[in-house]
């Protein structure tokens, strides 16, 4: 089971592009389509949407990927 986060939480997450961070703006716990891909998540394990601090960007990540920020 992954880390359990919500709305407004700031985190942090590893891409290809080094360490980035972001604000949470939604949590899903049913499958969504997000890019033209199916993000499986349920209650028991999320999928967080996060906007990037730095741009406009939005990624989707599940809970274990991610680390709150102080």
């Amino acid at each position: 089971m992954s880390k359990k986060f919500k709305v407004g939480d700031k985190v942090s997450w590893n891409s290809e592009a080094g360490r980035v961070s972001g604000t949470i703006i939604q949590v899903h716990t049913a499958n969504f389509n997000y890019k033209g891909y199916t993000h499986h998540a349920t209650e028991a394990d999320p999928q967080y949407e996060i906007k990037s601090d730095k741009s406009d960007h939005i990624a989707a990540h599940k809970g274990s990927a991610l680390t709150k920020k102080k």
